[in-house]
Formats: C-alpha cells, structure tokens, sequence
C-alpha cells in the first residue's frame, strides 16, 4: 500500500527536506508511484541537466504525474517523452507531452521509437519491471544515449521478488553485474567476458537501493593503459604489495638479506614460491574471506 507524502515519518521527511523535486512531486496534480529514497538518486544524477536543452524519456507514465514533474524540474528547454503501453496515454499529448505506445520488451518497438526520436540524454526506466523489459530496454538503449547521459533503471528490487521470476541467474542486477565486468575489460589482460560494443559505450554504473544508473560516454570509454611518469626510482624500495601474505618470512627476507629483491632471478623466486596466488594463498584467502560475502 503505497503511502501519501504528508505520511511519511520524520526520518523520511527529513531525508528529503532539501529535495526540490520531492516539494515538486509532493504538489502533482496527477498521481505518480515513487518510492521516498528515490529523490536523493534523481538529485544526484540529473541535477546537472537542470534548465539545459536535453531530451528525457521515462517509461511507464500511467496517470502523467511523473511527466509533469520532469518537466518542472527540468524547466521549458527540456523535451519530454514518456512511453506506455496503454493506448489512452496518448490523452496526455495535449499537455504538450510526447507519448509513444508500446511494448518495452519489443525489439521492432525500439528500432522504431529511435529511428523516429533521435539519440536522447535521458531516459528511465518505471515500466514493467520483468528481467526482459529491462534489459531489452537497456540494450537497445545504450547506442541510442547521448554522450554525457544517463539510463536510469528504478524499482531494481524485483530483480530478488519471486513475483517477477527471481532469483534468477538472468535477473537485471545479475545483468548489471555483468555489465560491471564489461567495462573493467578495458584494462589489458583481464580475463572476463566482453561485449565491444557496450564497453566502448558504458563509462561507469552506479548502484543505489532499487536503482542502477548507467553513464554513457564513448569518449571516456576508452582501453586503459599503464602509465609510468619516468622520475626517480628509488632503488632501496621494492613493491611490498603481496608480502603481507606471509608476513613472518617476509620480514624475515627483509632483515637479514635486504639486497635480495635485487637480484632478478632471486627476486623472481621469492614471489614465485612466496607471494605469488598459489594453491595455499588461494586456499588461505577462501577460508578467510568467504565471511564478507555472508
């Protein structure tokens, strides 16, 4: 049952006392289903786009509130879109709306909505909230951002509800998840499983409580490589980054021959036999590390 804004307990009216888009949405006129920690998201990510020129599409408009709150809070430069798939949303068109009707899970739908809307800066996704309609919106979407954008998928929670399928291994966030190891391959050398395309789009994903934002910037989406400034190396310090592994023999080796790590194939011994993931640091770092994932 969802609750009336004037409800809210302190805590949550307190959380967004600063919040110009909660004061917006509290005044609608038509009805919006938001959930109380979503504002400080919204704030977050699109306060930028403010009064600026930008293109913002939201999916699942029901009654229109939602629209008429975009549309204040992004101000009279901003084109608002909205998407559903009832066929009376159109109603909304004569408040100065664009609405598209549709279904989300429907490729042909997007290959249409795009080729006659354009590239946009904004969208986000309250549709139906199923593992297909959100991740064939997001797919199909990526290309279609503007660099400097955002996809913003809400209500992320059903990704672990029994109701919409879950949990499931193709769930939106075991998705989004996914997404996280596309963009780390452009480090060189990383062993996971890419989709170029996405990679060269995805700059960085955000996660919030029941929200996953996606920036899109292929301009900072690029391979990432090592780089060494060229000053000054001191030659009495040696990388200790994996010494704390075995921390007695280490500082054992570091006291009574400090001169070993300089020499190469000694050096190369050392870390193979002592600091390198072998067997026994895999297995050490099993057993003490499977507690956090609890």
């Amino acid at each position: 049952m969802a609750t009336n804004p004037k409800n809210l307990s302190k805590e949550s009216l307190d959380l967004n006392s600063n919040s110009r888009l909660f004061k917006i949405y509290k005044d609608l006129k038509y009805e919006s289903l938001k959930c109380n920690t979503y504002f400080q998201a919204y704030e977050d990510l699109f306060n930028k786009y403010v009064e600026k020129e930008i293109v913002f599409v939201e999916i699942g408009v029901l009654h229109g509130g939602s629209l008429f709150m975009w549309k204040e809070y992004f101000g009279s430069k901003a084109k608002i879109i909205g998407i559903d798939l009832h066929p009376q949303a159109k109603e909304l068109e004569k408040h100065g709306f664009e609405i598209h009707i549709g279904s989300q899970s429907d490729l042909n739908f997007w290959k249409d909505f795009y080729s006659k809307v354009g590239k946009i800066d904004i969208l986000l996704d309250d549709g139906g909230h199923e593992n297909n309609q959100q991740i064939v919106t997001l797919s199909e979407s990526i290309p279609n951002i503007k660099d400097g954008g955002i996809i913003l998928t809400e209500d992320t929670h059903t990704s672990y509800l029994k109701q919409f399928g879950n949990p499931s291994k193709y769930s939106f966030i075991n998705y989004s998840k996914y997404l996280v190891d596309v963009i780390n391959s452009r480090f060189p050398n990383t062993k996971t499983k890419t989709n170029n395309e996405l990679k060269k789009k995805i700059f960085s994903v955000v996660f919030y409580e029941s929200i996953v934002a996606f920036k899109i910037d292929s301009e900072k989406s690029i391979e990432n490589t090592v780089l060494n400034n060229g000053g000054e190396n001191l030659s009495y310090v040696h990388d200790m980054r994996k010494t704390d592994y075995f921390p007695k023999i280490s500082k054992l080796i570091n006291k009574k021959y400090p001169n070993l790590h300089n020499i190469p194939i000694i050096k190369k011994i050392i870390r193979k036999i002592f600091f390198n993931h072998n067997i026994w640091i895999k297995i050490k770092n099993f057993l003490s590390l499977k507690r956090y994932f609890k």
